[in-house]
């Protein structure tokens, strides 16, 4: 019998303080923005990484945060309606910063913001300088698609976009863009464009030349 109290003694005490270590986790998530993920790797000091991790796990099925992907947390939204996901923006963003990477949209919804094309993107796709993975907001999926550093040079510039716009058209569709692009693009972005072009596949770095000298 004692050594049956001991146990629950136990079990009692290790469940206060994976409590404990959820309420300091969720005073940490409250001091951050919106869209601003939580990293198991930024919570070390509460405890052991396998700690944390559980405790991470169990806050996501209790529903005070959102388990976007592997080792990514969010806090929802509260608002007047209810909980939701953050902004797929704001998190992509805050992702960028906090993991060190470049992340811009894709060349589909760079070619339709320019009105190179009416196609609007069904997906949710975004580029990166990081390993290619899924994050899971809410309802929506957002992908995340490693890229060569040349469609990542000039960020989310304008001239950026020109960049992976053309690489999504690719070398055949590309040059029916040149008159829409020449009158899009601002002298300084077409001067980036030349500065960025070296690095480019030969058949976009002599498309660039065209947008900028006819």
């Amino acid at each position: 019998m004692v050594e049956n109290c001991q146990k629950f003694a136990h079990i009692s005490d290790k469940g206060a303080i994976m409590e404990r270590m959820a309420e300091s986790i969720m005073n940490v998530a409250t001091t951050l923005p919106e869209g601003v993920p939580l990293a198991a790797k930024g919570l070390l000091h509460l405890g052991s990484r396998a700690a944390v991790d559980q405790t991470l796990s169990r806050l996501a099925a209790r529903g005070e945060l959102i388990r976007a992907g592997r080792g990514i947390y969010m806090r929802p939204v509260q608002t007047r309606f209810g909980p939701r996901s953050p902004s797929a923006e704001q998190a992509i963003e805050a992702l960028a910063v906090q993991r060190g990477e470049t992340i811009v949209p894709s060349g589909a919804a760079a070619a339709n913001a320019l009105g190179l094309t009416t196609q609007v993107p069904v997906k949710s796709v975004y580029l990166t300088s990081g390993r290619s993975r899924v994050l899971n907001l809410g309802r929506q999926a957002v992908e995340l698609r490693h890229a060569p550093r040349w469609q990542l040079a000039l960020g989310s510039k304008t001239s950026g976009q020109a960049v992976r716009a053309l690489a999504w058209l690719g070398p055949d569709e590309a040059p029916k863009a040149l008159q829409i692009l020449r009158s899009k693009l601002t002298e300084t972005a077409k001067t980036e464009l030349v500065s960025a072009a070296p690095q480019f596949p030969t058949w976009l770095a002599r498309l660039v030349g065209e947008i900028v000298h006819g």
